[in-house]
C-alpha cells in the first residue's frame, strides 16, 4: 500500500513540476515568470526611481542612507512643477497639437499603404523602396533641405510645418506606418475586392466600406505609435515649429522657467532634483494613462495584424 502511495505521489509531483508537455509545468512557468519580472524591472526601474525621488526633500536626496523610502513625502514638489509647467494648459495644447498631426499621418498612411497594396502602376517597386528609404535616412540629412522648403513656403515656426507633411504622408516615421497598412491590406483577399467591383462599387467605396473597417487594428496601432512619437519628439518640433508647443519642450526649459517664477531669495526658490523629476513624471503621465486605457485594444490589434516587434 505504501509503495502504491509513493508511486502515486511521484507521478503527481512529476506532473506538477513538468506538466503534461513541460510548457504547462511549474518549472517552465517559474522560468518564464522570472524572465518576465527581470525584464520588466529593467524597464520599470527608471520610472520607479523618478517616482520615488520626486517625493523627496533636499535632505533626503543628499542623505546616502535613504534610497527608496522618503522620510517625508514632499507633495510641494509636484505643486511647484505644475505651476512652472502650467500643466492644465500645457496638456491641452500638447494633446491638441499631437492629435492633429497623429490623425493626419494615420489617414494619409492608410491611403498610401492601400495604394501600394492594391494597385499596380509604373515604377511601383521603385517608389516603395524610396518610401522605405525615408525611414532609413536620419532626419539630420534632410534637415537643411526641409528648412529651406518650409521657409520658402512660409511654414517655419508654425504647426503647419509638421501638420502639412503629415497630411501628405511625410510625417515622423511615416514609412513605418505605411508599411504596417501595406502589410495588412495585402492580407485582404482580392476576391472580396473583385466581388465589390462586380456589384458596381467604386474604388473609394471599396476603400471606405470594406478596407477601412477591416483595418481598424492597424489604425489603432499606427495612431498610438504616432501619438507617442510626436509627443516625445523635441528636436524636430523645436526646429520647425519653435517655442514650447509640447509638454516635453516645456520640460526642457524647466530650469530657466523655474528660476524666472521663483527668483533667488524668494520663498521656495531652491531648485532641487526632486522637482525636476516631478516634472518628468508629469510629462510622461498622459502617455501612461493612454497606455493603461488602450493597452487591451493595442494588444488585440497586434495579434490581428501579426506585428511581432522584430
Amino acid at each position: 500500500m505504501k509503495k502504491m502511495d509513493m508511486k502515486h505521489f511521484k507521478i503527481k509531483a512529476k506532473r506538477f513540476l513538468m506538466g503534461m508537455n513541460f510548457v504547462d509545468g511549474f518549472i517552465y512557468k517559474l522560468i518564464i515568470y522570472t524572465l518576465l519580472i527581470s525584464f520588466s524591472y529593467i524597464y520599470l526601474y527608471p520610472v520607479l526611481f523618478m517616482l520615488v525621488n520626486s517625493f523627496m526633500s533636499v535632505d533626503d536626496l543628499i542623505n546616502p542612507g535613504i534610497k527608496w523610502i522618503p522620510t517625508v513625502l514632499q507633495y510641494s514638489n509636484y505643486q511647484r512643477a505644475i505651476e512652472v509647467l502650467q500643466l492644465p494648459a500645457a496638456i491641452f495644447d500638447t494633446t491638441s497639437y499631437v492629435l492633429k498631426v497623429s490623425i493626419s499621418v494615420t489617414i494619409s498612411s492608410a491611403i498610401i499603404g492601400y495604394g501600394f497594396a492594391k494597385f499596380d502602376f509604373p515604377l511601383k517597386k521603385l517608389f516603395f523602396v524610396l518610401m522605405l528609404a525615408t525611414f532609413i535616412l536620419p532626419s539630420q540629412v534632410t534637415m537643411v533641405a526641409n528648412m529651406l522648403v518650409f521657409r520658402n513656403l512660409g511654414l517655419m515656426t508654425s504647426q503647419r510645418a509638421m501638420i502639412i507633411p503629415a497630411i501628405f504622408g511625410q510625417g515622423i516615421n511615416a514609412a513605418i506606418y505605411i508599411l504596417i497598412f501595406y502589410q495588412f491590406f495585402k492580407t485582404i483577399p482580392g476576391v472580396l475586392m473583385e466581388s465589390a467591383e462586380v456589384d458596381g462599387a467604386s474604388q473609394f467605396r471599396i476603400f471606405s466600406r470594406i478596407a477601412i473597417p477591416l483595418a481598424i487594428p492597424s489604425f489603432i496601432i499606427v495612431f498610438l505609435f504616432s501619438f507617442v512619437w510626436y509627443w516625445n519628439e523635441t528636436f524636430i518640433t523645436a526646429l520647425y515649429v519653435g517655442g514650447q508647443v509640447t509638454l516635453p519642450l516645456k520640460l526642457m526649459a524647466f530650469r530657466s522657467s523655474y528660476i524666472t517664477l521663483f527668483p533667488p531669495g524668494s520663498p521656495g526658490s531652491e531648485l532641487n532634483e526632486a522637482i525636476l523629476l516631478a516634472g518628468n513624471m508629469l510629462t510622461i503621465l498622459p502617455l501612461l494613462v493612454l497606455y493603461f486605457i488602450a493597452q487591451r485594444y493595442f494588444v488585440e490589434s497586434i495579434d490581428r495584424t501579426g506585428i511581432t516587434g522584430e
